[in-house]
């Protein structure tokens, strides 16, 4: 072979190791910079096990359905789901204010909660958690307070959340609350009035202590410049694992992060996706005469939401796909002397499609019927269809 050849060729792979020290590290399909002491990490490839998952998928059963004529397995919007230190499996009823207790079998135990403002009542739940204690923390969104429940269902005390504007809960090891914030501007939105992400930008995961007072916020939002784009492309999904770390995954942007319980950012990722993602199209707000009617941006979905196993493996549950027209549903808000009423539209009767995955170590695992969340606790794994089956199913996690 050709001498100067052979020297040219050393030299060139000496710069491009050089680039790469300076620029990041590569570790096989992945990328790595390390700015600030955070890991960021460039997904490229099949990951640590070649495309192949080294875990499957087992069917345990299915806690709900659309068509019982059970009460106890009647749910309306379930939202949440939650396992105490017996096994014990709890799923937020949020449509009709109640969390319903099931044994480790499926077999249900009782109802906690119900309609109305008093103790141990709810307006509209949206997520809830529980400690090692069995004390049960209840985000009511619509009476802005989050509701702390002994482990009998009796309530313990009320914190008031209206400043915060909480949405979601997750309880860390350490005893620290960690809480969604909607994402967005802090005062309300109207037409032809431009509201950006503040300055310095509100961060969107707050963390709490036992005594719900903050400790910690972290999060930091992305900037759209568009008002609505803002609301809906900065929401996101949190988790907390066994490492006492929290977990967070973001529905339109292709951002998975990692944060210690003090707020440190350890590492941030995102991952190969078939689809592009932004602002499809711009939502907006419409006044006419005294009837306000706001519809929502378009933007692709990458994450619908995301766990953390026993062995700090992250589980994102992602689009494969965007969703066909005729596999869209959805809810419609409507108020009238009798309150609030939400209806469901879009056809509930397809149960079936493979516009979903599980990625875990870049591994994808096909899912065969709708998700719209994800737990994972323990060995098992959960996956809610809300509106169409408005099932859980509880899958066990098997090592190959």
């Amino acid at each position: 072979m050709n001498p100067m050849r052979n020297k040219l060729r050393g030299i060139l792979l000496l710069l491009t190791t050089a680039l790469l020290l300076c620029t990041g590290q590569y570790y096989g399909a992945q990328q790595a910079e390390l700015p600030a002491g955070a890991k960021i990490v460039h997904n490229l490839g099949a990951g640590a096990w070649g495309g192949q998952p080294k875990v499957e998928l087992k069917l345990l059963r299915k806690i709900g359905d659309v068509d019982t004529t059970d009460d106890h397995f009647a749910f309306n919007e379930p939202n949440d789901v939650a396992v105490d230190v017996g096994g014990n499996i709890y799923i937020l009823d949020s449509g009709n204010c109640r969390i319903q207790k099931f044994s480790p079998e499926g077999k249900f135990l009782s109802s906690i909660g119900r309609k109305g403002q008093g103790p141990g009542e709810f307006g509209r739940p949206t997520s809830f958690d529980i400690d090692a204690k069995g004390f049960i923390y209840v985000v009511d969104y619509e009476q802005k307070r989050l509701v702390k429940l002994k482990p009998s269902g009796g309530q313990d005390r009320s914190y008031s959340i209206k400043e915060l504007g909480l949405y979601s809960v997750r309880i860390l090891n350490s005893g620290l609350i960690a809480s969604v914030a909607p994402p967005g501007p802090s005062r309300a939105i109207k037409p032809g009035v431009p509201v950006m992400i503040s300055d310095p930008p509100a961060k969107l995961i707050k963390l709490f202590d036992a005594e719900f007072k903050p400790k910690v916020e972290v999060g930091e939002p992305f900037d759209y410049k568009d008002n609505m784009s803002n609301l809906a492309g900065n929401a996101l999904r949190v988790e907390t694992g066994q490492d006492d770390f929290v977990y967070s995954g973001y529905l339109y942007q292709n951002r998975i992060e990692k944060y210690a319980s003090n707020g440190k950012l350890l590492w941030k990722a995102d991952r190969p996706l078939g689809y592009s993602l932004g602002i499809i199209a711009k939502g907006g707000i419409e006044m006419r005469g005294n009837s306000v009617r706001s519809f929502s941006p378009r933007m692709n979905r990458c994450t619908v939401g995301l766990g953390v196993d026993l062995k700090s493996r992250v589980w994102v549950l992602t689009m494969a796909r965007q969703l066909r027209d005729e596999e869209q549903v959805g809810t419609t808000t409507s108020y009238g002397p009798s309150g609030m009423t939400r209806k469901i539209t879009g056809n509930t009767d397809l149960r079936t499609t493979d516009a979903y995955r599980l990625d875990v170590l870049l591994s994808m695992i096909p899912l065969s019927h709708f998700a719209d969340g994800i737990r994972v606790v323990g060995d098992s794994l959960f996956i809610l269809d809300q509106l169409r089956g408005v099932t859980y199913y509880q899958y066990k996690i098997v090592e190959r």
